[in-house]
């Protein structure tokens, strides 16, 4: 298949369970770091969904909340059913992109970046069709806020850890293009918060921050 025969992407987006979530920010969110975590995915998909390269954004996950307010952004929500960890759970929702549209590139996508921008996210998806696997690196440079398969292509995340090391060598092409801060820039700590703020993050996390004593 040519780079001309495909351009939509199916879009795969972990969601944890809201109590378990963002407990780094324990300190820093207090009270407020369950709705953080859900206002944070939920940008996240908000943002996907509004990018014109994305046909469908797949959230997995096991927490009713999250499941039922992604779904009424336009996501499809499929439960963890392999229950064994973030690739398998990447796998399980790859693949029901595959059954709904076997001619789409099928990717795992943060639900941690809450300044995502939807035509940066179409060009890294351009330059991710360009190569078999493909990865984007997150701002620290160690960590994956995205990867890729094409069609046809076995679907083989590696995150955890050092997961841009793990990408690199399974082959997979690393994008960095000028202009994607908004692709890499994820949010485990208060730091990282304050960077997304700072590029303009969505509406929710925008709010939800607003009530940190950290931003008061």
């Amino acid at each position: 298949m040519s780079t001309a025969e495909f351009s939509q992407w199916s879009l795969v987006v972990p969601v944890k369970v809201l109590s378990r979530a963002k407990t780094r920010m324990s300190a820093a969110a207090g009270p407020h770091r369950e709705s953080l975590a859900l206002a944070v995915a939920t940008d996240t998909v908000a943002a996907a969904l509004r990018c014109d390269r994305v046909r469908t954004v797949i959230v997995v996950t096991d927490d009713p909340l999250p499941a039922a307010d992604l779904a009424a952004l336009g996501a499809l929500v499929v439960p963890d059913v392999p229950d064994a960890g973030l690739n398998p759970a990447l796998v399980h929702g790859a693949g029901r992109g595959r059954e709904l549209a076997p001619g789409t590139g099928v990717g795992a996508l943060s639900a941690d970046l809450p300044a995502l921008r939807s035509d940066e996210l179409a060009r890294v998806l351009d330059a991710a069709g360009r190569a078999a696997e493909a990865f984007v690196p997150d701002a620290a440079g160690v960590g994956t806020t995205l990867y890729t398969a094409r069609p046809g292509v076995p679907f083989s995340p590696a995150f955890g850890g050092d997961s841009r090391a793990a990408h690199r060598a399974r082959g997979a092409r690393e994008i960095l293009l000028p202009g994607i801060d908004s692709v890499r820039r994820d949010v485990d700590t208060l730091e990282d918060l304050r960077a997304a703020l700072a590029l303009g993050t969505g509406p929710r996390t925008t709010a939800v921050a607003s009530r940190l004593p950290a931003f008061a």
